[in-house]
């Protein structure tokens, strides 16, 4: 009986409690709030959406061009709706400058297509690079490597086998600035005239040498005087490397003056732009005014592989 008693009594408090003026109106404010956060939510969800059409960017795929032959996809740019829509939740506020945005890979990567040497990252993307053949001589180099550290600027040296057995210590001091490397064969040959056998040599000799100056194996081959054939591509495709070209070549080794240096190559340069150079009196000189010139234009400055990459670039204001 004494249990039955409690159960009633509690049964009553519980009743006047869920029915007094108070906490029906606590629950009628719940009720609210929550049919408001839904039709809010709904209402963000269709802003969201109606901003998608304009600020998405599709991915570019890969392709082989009739002209610049091989040309890296770029990545897109769209909404995650969900994501942005949690967090302005959280916010309490509709505001765009929350909205996430995330990367699409393009359906086909340049590793997906036949080899192909490549000239050029992808238009679209605002990014060029500086790319340096080493072969010869080290008196330049000291100079712009501190260029290139003064300016923040990370380069892709292309490294001749037979420099690299000869001074080791010089193309460590390249990798502990932060570059990247890449092969520039061994003996500097007219790839196209060679056997297979020796194409082969070329690649794989340089590539040991590299790796153990610096424990590096390089992913990029630049065939010397910009001489190949599709032999040459396939067989670095072989190995694994890249085989990579030019969009602007600054022609130092004629040693141009400064100034000349400077008018050849500012015009050829936008968008997925390589840049070539070597390490001369020209280049030391005029590299500065380049990177400037660069900078001034809203372009980013990375090594070739970022250049290449299909990661997006941010604006730069």
């Amino acid at each position: 009986m004494k249990r039955l008693l409690a159960v009633l009594c509690f049964t009553f408090l519980l009743y006047s409690v869920m029915t007094s003026e108070p906490v029906n109106s606590y629950i009628a404010s719940r009720k609210k709030d929550q049919e408001t956060l839904q039709t809010q939510t709904v209402q963000w969800e269709a802003k969201i959406k109606e901003l998608a059409r304009t600020k998405n960017v599709p991915p570019v795929d890969a392709r082989i061009d009739p002209i610049w032959k091989g040309i890296p996809g770029y990545n897109g740019l769209v909404i995650d709706e969900e994501a942005s829509i949690k967090r302005m939740l959280h916010a309490g506020k509709w505001d765009e400058s929350l909205i996430v945005y995330r990367e699409v890979e393009p359906s086909v990567q340049i590793d997906q297509l036949s080899p192909a040497p490549i000239y050029r990252g992808n238009p679209a993307k605002p990014m060029v690079s500086i790319m340096i053949n080493v072969a010869w001589g080290n008196e330049y180099l000291d100079s712009i490597l501190k260029t290139l550290e003064k300016e923040n600027v990370k380069a892709t040296f292309f490294l001749d086998g037979s420099w690299t057995k000869k001074y080791p210590d010089e193309a460590k001091k390249i990798v502990q600035a932060g570059h990247e490397i890449g092969s520039h064969a061994y003996s500097h040959p007219n790839m196209s005239k060679l056997s297979l056998t020796r194409i082969e040599q070329e690649i794989t000799k340089t590539n040991a040498v590299i790796t153990e100056a610096t424990g590096i194996t390089p992913t990029l081959f630049a065939p010397p005087s910009g001489d190949f054939d599709q032999r040459v591509v396939n067989m670095a495709a072989r190995y694994h490397l890249k085989t990579i070209l030019w969009t602007a070549d600054t022609v130092d080794w004629r040693k141009p003056s400064p100034e000349i240096w400077f008018r050849t190559v500012v015009p050829k340069i936008n968008n997925g732009a390589l840049i070539l150079m070597h390490p001369t009196s020209p280049t030391a000189e005029a590299l500065p005014r380049l990177i400037q010139y660069i900078k001034e234009k809203k372009l980013a400055l990375g090594t070739v592989s970022e250049t290449l990459s299909t990661r997006r670039v941010p604006p730069i204001e």
